[in-house]
């Protein structure tokens, strides 16, 4: 209390407005990653085992209301993670070669394919399988299921590496230098478009996919891709250039 006003760290300062975003970004995060563990490793498996009638049922019914969180949770983690960059790289004067803003930015790239992928891949195409459920549609929605599922299963990969690099920004210890910088994000965002385009044109038997079709494989292969990218920034971000 100063002169009889009450100031409020959260609202009146950058510092605050910048941890409110985060706790967005937290809760919305909880949120979108939640339901898509949940839809890869509870429903589909339940599903996949379950009766016809059941299963339409769930998809008229249950499969909308999860998709609509689902990803409505994608979307804010999205803008309020664009938001705290924008904030920490703006007002809060983050320089721009510090190791939270490489490491975050790793976070970022996985995150926004994952965004991308549920609003432009997953959702448009789970809407023709609830359409046929409903029986809104002739339209067989055996491709479009298929393609969803391999979107999806995409996301789980590039979620475990995410979640990394977001924890990996502040909390890493790394002998961090700069010098190779460039030379770590081409890879990543290498790395991340081969993933993509994959996703994108491979068929759900394909043997690109084969390696993430089970949730063992896609567990495991997500772990794999968080040890790259640790090992890649142990040898690319703490090695200062002659």
């Amino acid at each position: 209390m100063c002169g009889g006003i009450m100031e409020f760290t959260l609202f009146t300062t950058q510092a605050g407005l910048y941890f409110l975003v985060k706790y967005i970004h937290f809760l919305a995060g909880v949120t979108w990653i939640g339901l898509l563990y949940y839809l890869n490793f509870v429903q589909g498996p339940f599903f996949a085992e379950t009766d016809a009638e059941t299963k339409k049922n769930a998809t008229q019914k249950l499969l909308p209301r999860v998709l609509w969180w689902f990803r409505w949770g994608a979307m804010f983690t999205f803008l309020s993670g664009i938001t705290m960059i924008a904030l920490a790289l703006g007002p809060l004067g983050y320089p721009h070669n510090s190791q939270w803003v490489v490491v975050i930015l790793v976070g970022a790239v996985f995150g926004t394919i994952m965004w991308a992928n549920v609003w432009f891949v997953i959702w448009p195409n789970q809407k023709v399988v609830i359409a046929k459920a409903k029986g809104e549609t002739t339209v067989d929605p055996a491709p479009n299921a298929n393609r969803a599922f391999v979107a999806s299963r995409t996301n789980v990969l590039l979620s475990i590496p995410m979640l990394f690099a977001m924890g990996a920004a502040r909390n890493l210890p790394l002998a961090y230098s700069p010098d190779g910088l460039r030379v770590f994000l081409g890879i990543i965002a290498l790395i991340a478009l081969l993933i993509e385009v994959n996703a994108l044109v491979a068929d759900q038997n394909g043997p690109t996919i084969k390696p993430i079709k089970t949730i063992k494989g896609v567990i495991t292969s997500g772990v794999i891709l968080a040890l790259l990218t640790y090992i890649l920034m142990e040898v690319l971000l703490t090695v200062k250039a002659a």
